[in-house]
């Protein structure tokens, strides 16, 4: 899959089969968008490019209350790539691409930048200037301009819109199921090994610290995961843990969220090494306890409560 950032220009002008959105999370609605994106893109002998936006538009504008990611840029584009797209177009989100109206969003990003055949967008859809524009402007110009334009329906499960927004609300109330369902996926973090303050050692239980992206997670607690990429010879194999993701409040008084993950009947050094934490079961959340022997006698009992999770599962 190739990666163009917006200010670099494709190296060949050929049609192609394109689709928009921030796939924030890459849930089965947007599965179900790039499956039909890349039928169509097969039959008609023409590549199949996604286009996305860095920052989240919500982001640049409202920072503080911009939702929590589902996924970073990293992790988005490593699930574009297992959907078999060909082709990434990153726009960077700034005012003067917020200022672009509809017509000229039409006019040279989908036809001078990129010669778009055929264009597939979700049923709720807007773009350009203040959200102005809708599948019907795109209907009214896309004959004029000779390009395709097909609007695909929500996907549902259960009568519920499968939608980022609600995999958030779930994640956020703790209900892993649902969340999981919606993505087709166990929920995921992933980030690399970094060193930290050596805490976990000290109280008898090392913990792998991962980085994370700069913005809140989306949930916070105490967790049974399964991780991947702490083996090197065999990345995909899965290894049981209980892990933290907050602020720890017995231990620092801040609000920077940390995840850390001890990992089950393993001892090797992992420093650097880019690890994947499937979030499995919510088991309590984060609490501040009065001393550090409390807080070792619930770390016990979150391990053996998580293993027997875990091992049910």
């Amino acid at each position: 899959m190739q990666i163009w950032r917006s200010k670099s220009s494709p190296h060949h002008k050929t049609p192609i089969a394109l689709t928009i959105g921030n796939f924030d999370g890459v849930h089965l609605g947007h599965q179900a968008m790039l499956s039909r994106l890349k039928s169509v893109s097969d039959n008609l002998g023409i590549a199949a490019c996604v286009m996305t936006f860095e920052p989240h538009p919500r982001e640049f504008f409202t920072p503080d209350q911009a939702p929590a990611r589902l996924t970073n840029l990293r992790e988005k584009l490593e699930r574009l790539t297992v959907s078999g797209i060909d082709y990434v177009r990153i726009y960077r989100f700034n005012y003067d691409f917020a200022k672009i109206n509809p017509e000229t969003f039409i006019s040279q990003i989908l036809q001078k930048d990129h010669t778009v055949q055929w264009l597939l967008i979700g049923d709720d859809f807007r773009f350009g200037a203040r959200r102005t524009g809708d599948f019907a402007l795109l209907q009214e110009l896309s004959g004029k301009m000779d390009f395709e334009v097909e609007k695909m329906p929500s996907i549902r499960i259960d009568s519920e819109r499968v939608s980022s927004t609600r995999i958030r609300e779930a994640l956020k109330a703790g209900d892993l199921l649902t969340a999981q369902r919606f993505l087709g996926r166990p929920y995921s973090i992933s980030g690399r090994v970094t060193h930290g303050d050596k805490l976990g050692t000290k109280l008898g239980f090392p913990t792998a610290n991962i980085r994370t992206w700069p913005n809140r997670p989306p949930l916070s607690g105490i967790f049974a995961v399964r991780v991947c990429g702490a083996i090197k010879t065999s990345p995909a194999q899965k290894i049981d843990g209980v892990a933290s993701l907050g602020t720890r409040p017995t231990i620092h008084d801040n609000d920077h969220p940390t995840l850390e993950v001890h990992l089950f009947d393993f001892d090797q050094t992992i420093y650097g090494y880019r690890l994947q934490v499937e979030f499995i079961h919510k088991l309590r959340d984060e609490e501040k306890y009065p001393d550090i022997h409390t807080l070792i006698q619930q770390i016990r009992k979150d391990v053996i409560e998580a293993k027997k999770y875990l091992e049910s599962h």
